[in-house]
């Protein structure tokens, strides 16, 4: 039953998932520098027609850092009445707040009407980008919203096995983690703590 993920699905979570779990039972930030920013950038080259020329600098990484943290209240939001993740449940953004950032850096690109008329249909007017205009927080922005107004919200979960921070598209009916792996830790934590109640 596994349903394709769209591209702004796929790269809305990943903006999301660059705070992971790092191992030791806390969390790890791929987003620390720069260069953190420029290699998550260059790996998903759908984010901009040049992500793989792109040099990230502070005031580009302090942006997506802000818009990542409206990203992680609002799939707080999505999840409920679910628990957020818990990498965010102590230091969530307020609901509007969040939506004030992610609106902003949308807005970041400016965008111009462009006609369509095709024979033998109406005209059409989409929305396209000023040529040059392509702004890096804008462009992943753009992608959360499409993602947050698909019915692919819907299927957004927060893990919450030992120790994970992530969220996930639940891709079954029965799937409660992201991954095997966490389902493992799970069951292993409810057992461990079976026997030390029975002892």
């Amino acid at each position: 039953m596994r349903e394709p993920i769209s591209r702004d699905a796929r790269l809305a979570l990943d903006l999301a998932l660059t705070i992971r779990h790092d191992g030791n039972g806390g969390a790890a930030d791929d987003l620390t520098d720069p260069a953190g920013l420029t290699a998550w950038v260059r790996a998903h080259p759908e984010v901009l027609p040049d992500a793989g020329r792109l040099t990230a600098d502070a005031a580009q990484l302090a942006a997506v850092r802000d818009l990542r943290a409206a990203v992680r209240a609002l799939f707080a939001r999505a999840v409920r009445p679910g628990e957020p993740s818990p990498a965010d449940a102590a230091r969530l953004l307020p609901v509007p707040e969040a939506v004030l950032r992610l609106n902003e850096a949308a807005a970041r690109t400016p965008t111009v009407p462009v006609l369509d008329w095709p024979e033998g249909t109406g005209p059409d007017v989409r929305h396209q980008p000023v040529h040059g205009g392509d702004d890096l927080t804008s462009a992943l922005a753009h992608a959360v919203i499409a993602f947050l107004a698909s019915p692919d919200r819907d299927r957004l979960r927060a893990c919450h096995a030992p120790r994970c921070v992530r969220y996930f598209l639940k891709d079954h009916p029965r799937q409660e983690w992201c991954k095997p792996s966490c389902g493992n830790r799970a069951r292993v934590a409810r057992h461990h703590q079976r026997h030390r109640t029975a002892v």
